[in-house]
């Protein structure tokens, strides 16, 4: 049978649930790409085609 909110006793009452954690602004756990998501992970060159694709662009775009 599930726990209402109600009646669980959320103070703590233990001296572990009261310590203070501290949290390092520095700590990295997953880049923020992967290897596999890089143009080299797929087995393409890393040149941009940005300026291709602008210069294909149809006329009605201006």
């Amino acid at each position: 049978m599930p726990y209402r909110t109600e009646d669980v006793d959320l103070t703590p009452d233990r001296t572990d649930d009261r310590r203070e954690v501290t949290f390092a602004e520095d700590l990295v756990i997953l880049p923020d790409q992967t290897g596999d998501d890089t143009d080299a992970g797929w087995g393409e060159h890393s040149g941009s085609n940005d300026d291709r694709l602008l210069a294909d662009r149809p006329p009605h775009w201006g």
